[in-house]
């Protein structure tokens, strides 16, 4: 995901910013109608679970492109998924780095309930970055990062939904998708500047031009991105506000409802560059990411430096993310 590293790209999404603002209720989609999210019962979910799949990926190292770290843990992930799915898909795909690199790229899909025609979509990016281009020390800035809250933390959460999911039934269907090659976008330290963006999110791109099933479509979709530090903060990202506002509203509400006010705050913030917004813009399906996304206009402390590690990682965080996301699913029954 990319903080835009130029003004002229901010001013590029003013309008974006003005019409999520006062166009807010643009599409209608809703993540269901039932108001006390007390009663909603949902599936017990571990944070000592989540925080050990997010270490799991971690132990491997940096999940770089065409690196055996990336291979052995999109294997793991894999193999993980296919104990509680009903089916999983492995997308591979080549794609170009904005350096002209050639790449290989799978994304990960898990599908639950196929045959439920009301589905909600769910992911986050399994790649860490190739270049820790924000660490403060220059000499790190070639250097691939671990990714334990930009990358792991997501996945960590989704893979333990995925588990618990299959402990309760639920009417909805759900598809989890783990994109890769999010994060490979061109550092800071380079001249090269891709005007729409388009040199990130490469594995949301492939996704959203080639689904993996035909015609593929869900009611909404929420993408989880830095979903683990100590200290997160969650804001209305203006690209979600835009194309699934009832959607992030009704999130935010649930959030409020369980005493997640101090997390999930009411400030909206800037656009970013994050998978969710090819899935909106190609796929067409009204997808928010819960981010940490700060008003003062940076991501969380250590992002793309080599501090993100699990140092920086909190199971409360964790179990917040996901207690939110599963009040959401299965109120929408």
């Amino acid at each position: 995901m990319n903080q835009t590293k130029k003004v002229g790209i901010l001013l590029m999404f003013a309008a974006v910013l003005t019409l999520c603002f006062s166009c807010g209720k643009k599409q209608s989609t809703s993540v269901g109608t039932t108001e006390d999210y007390s009663k909603i019962d949902i599936p017990q979910f571990s944070a000592d679970s989540a925080y050990a799949y997010v270490k799991a990926q971690c132990d491997f190292g940096p999940r770089v492109p065409n690196s055996k770290a990336a291979k052995d843990c999109g294997d793991y992930i894999i193999g993980f998924m296919k104990q509680y799915a009903d089916t999983v898909i492995v997308q591979s795909f080549s794609a170009t780095l904005w350096n002209g690199n050639t790449v290989e790229g799978r994304n990960i899909i898990a599908s639950f309930n196929p045959d439920s025609e009301t589905r909600v979509l769910m992911a986050a990016h399994w790649d860490s970055r190739l270049w820790a281009d924000h660490d403060p020390e220059e000499a790190n800035h070639h250097t691939p990062i671990l990714g334990a809250n930009d990358g792991a933390s997501g996945v960590g959460v989704l893979m333990e939904i995925a588990r618990v999911f299959k402990t309760k039934a639920c009417k909805q269907g759900l598809d989890i998708v783990f994109f890769d090659l999010e994060d490979q976008g061109s550092p800071q330290w380079s001249d090269v500047e891709i005007e729409d963006q388009s040199d990130w999110c490469l594995g949301s791109q492939h996704w959203a031009k080639n689904p993996h099933t035909p015609f593929y479509r869900a009611d909404y979709g929420i993408l989880l991105d830095m979903v683990g530090y100590k200290n997160a903060r969650f804001t209305k990202e203006a690209q979600s506000m835009y194309y699934a506002s009832s959607i992030m509203n009704k999130i935010w509400d649930i959030a409020s409802a369980k005493g997640y006010s101090d997390i999930f705050v009411s400030e909206k913030t800037y656009p970013i560059m994050d998978d969710h917004v090819w899935v909106n813009q190609i796929a067409k399906i009204p997808m928010i990411d819960i981010v940490q996304n700060d008003v003062s206009g940076s991501f969380f402390p250590y992002w793309h430096t080599l501090k993100d590690d699990m140092e920086q990682i909190d199971r409360r965080t964790l179990k917040i993310v996901a207690d939110v996301c599963l009040t959401a699913i299965y109120s929408g029954q």
